[in-house]
């Protein structure tokens, strides 16, 4: 069986600060692969539409599988899902990934037939178990567990058995020098652990993997990382080294194979403090990168997002990671409520510190709590916008009031951080990626402008809109978190947590603020 695997365009921000390789869709080609099957992996972020059709034509796959990790892609992935249905009506054509989890009942109406099921909970699970129905029983693909089609819905999703059984298909991608992030050019990336055991209100990760969190073993760390060719590795967890035994165990074993990269990570601030020797361990190692999700310089915000940590450690870790002498991230949410005073606020703060500050816009999305607690209308259904870049509730502001501040505090964190200044004290680095061929970061320098304009983000709500998400149900106050989930809750057996660190989580959880 020919299996074609599909990666969308990228979105708003990765046009200018990076463009990640399909991790998660290299597993699942991987999978498939190991299956006895014929992959082709394409990535659009890389390649065009057109690059797309041709192998449509002369490829000729069986099964045309699509990634949908991110809810502004929708209508891209639809009409492509259509076109392929279209040009091979033989063909089996289904969506799987984070978002589509979330959505298949309106995926499935916005295909009008032309696509044949979606897949929800992780592919590398649930693939063999359609492409095994699809061989032997088509009629009754909808009680495959994870599968939904127009004929009903099947049981939740199961778990891969263990992270150390996957490997991703990197030899698949035949353009990985233009993966980067920020001055990482180019960067590779890797998985130590999947899941998160917290429960923020306007994260959908938790709620995805039922609160689950599993580990891959430090050997099978090593062993990825020694095929790893490119110098810059992302660690995607979606928080890094929460057990402090773990994360010196995978850096020992990375020391004593010699392996040199130069590493990003993401991880809490409380997760940081807690390890402090795991993290100056891993700057020995060679982290250059850090994101610490702050979310808020208030009480009032960290309480609203339901960050379970108080904004003095958030501050103390922020001074921790600044003794580590690396470069640190930070992420703000800008919510549709601030006014001029806010952003100038924002602004100021941003401008005494140290960290490169993000700005995104708070956005409820499909699976998250906030999508079933947020009391404000939305005023927009259309999915283009769901980016973090665009507001999609009411502001308190005219909208391009507030783009304009929105923008303006971006660029002068851009210029900060990203501007003539910055290459200047960076000059070795960005002048050894230039002799190597590696424009990535270079270019972004000169993208910020054309991508990030109030009047192009005025324009977008200004879009035809062909597909229309389904509205949130009413707003509640309290969220049973099971009726969200995706994959089913198993409760502790299914946090590869020692019994410290799982005290560690519960202890935020319950509300006791760290």
């Amino acid at each position: 069986m020919k299996f074609l695997a599909v990666h969308p365009s990228p979105l708003m921000y990765t046009r200018v600060f990076l463009r990640l390789e399909p991790l998660g869709l290299e597993l699942v080609a991987d999978t498939v692969r190991r299956l006895g099957h014929e992959v082709y992996l394409i990535d659009l972020q890389v390649e065009t539409h057109r690059d797309f059709v041709r192998v449509l034509d002369t490829w000729r796959p069986d099964v045309v599988a699509f990634s949908l990790n991110y809810l502004a892609n929708v209508p891209e992935v639809i009409d492509l899902a259509k076109a392929a249905k279209d040009r091979l009506p033989e063909s089996f054509v289904f969506i799987g990934g984070h978002s589509a989890s979330f959505t298949a009942d309106e995926l499935l109406e916005h295909g009008e037939g032309k696509i044949d099921a979606v897949l929800r909970g992780e592919g590398e699970s649930g693939v063999p178990l359609l492409l095994q129905a699809l061989a032997e029983d088509r009629q009754n693909l909808h009680t495959v567990p994870g599968v939904t089609t127009l004929d009903g819905t099947g049981p939740q999703p199961s778990f891969v058995p263990g992270l150390n059984d996957l490997s991703p298909a990197r030899d698949l991608l035949r353009q990985r020098r233009k993966y980067f992030l920020g001055m990482l050019d180019p960067c590779a990336s890797i998985e130590f652990s999947r899941g998160c055991p917290w429960d923020c209100s306007f994260c959908s990760a938790w709620t995805f993997y039922g609160r689950s969190y599993r580990v891959m073993h430090p050997d099978k760390v090593v062993e990825e990382l020694q095929k790893v060719r490119e110098p810059g590795v992302f660690i995607v967890d979606d928080v890094a080294f929460i057990q402090e035994k773990l994360g010196l165990e995978i850096g020992e074993a990375i020391a004593r194979k010699g392996i040199k990269k130069e590493y990003y990570l993401e991880t809490r601030g409380d997760v940081l403090l807690r390890n402090k020797d795991v993290f100056r361990f891993w700057k020995q190692l060679g982290m250059k990168y850090m994101f610490l999700g702050v979310e808020a310089i208030d009480e009032e915000g960290l309480e609203k997002y339901r960050k379970r940590i108080s904004l003095s450690k958030n501050f103390e870790a922020l001074e921790f990671a600044r003794s580590l002498d690396i470069m640190v991230a930070i992420n703000i949410i800008a919510d549709p409520d601030w006014d001029h005073r806010r952003f100038q606020t924002i602004r100021e703060w941003c401008m005494e510190i140290p960290e490169i500050v993000n700005i995104s816009i708070n956005t409820p999305y499909p699976g998250t709590e906030s999508w079933l607690t947020e009391s404000r209308r939305l005023n927009t259904r259309d999915y283009r916008l769901f980016d973090i870049q665009h507001a999609v509730l009411p502001t308190q502001m005219p909208l391009e009031e507030f783009y304009a501040e929105l923008v303006k505090t971006q660029k002068v964190l851009f210029t900060k951080h990203m501007g003539w200044t910055a290459v200047r004290d960076a000059l070795s680095t960005v002048a050894g990626q230039l002799v190597r061929g590696q424009t990535n970061f270079v270019r972004s320098m000169f993208k910020f402008d054309s991508v990030f304009n109030p009047q192009l983000q005025l324009a977008d709500h200004r879009l035809p809109v062909q597909y229309r998400m389904a509205p949130p149900p009413p707003s509640r106050q309290r969220v049973d978190a099971k009726s969200i989930y995706i994959h089913q809750p198993l409760g502790r057996r299914s946090r590869q947590l020692d019994d410290a660190s799982e005290r560690f989580v519960d202890a935020g959880r319950s509300g006791s603020v760290l």
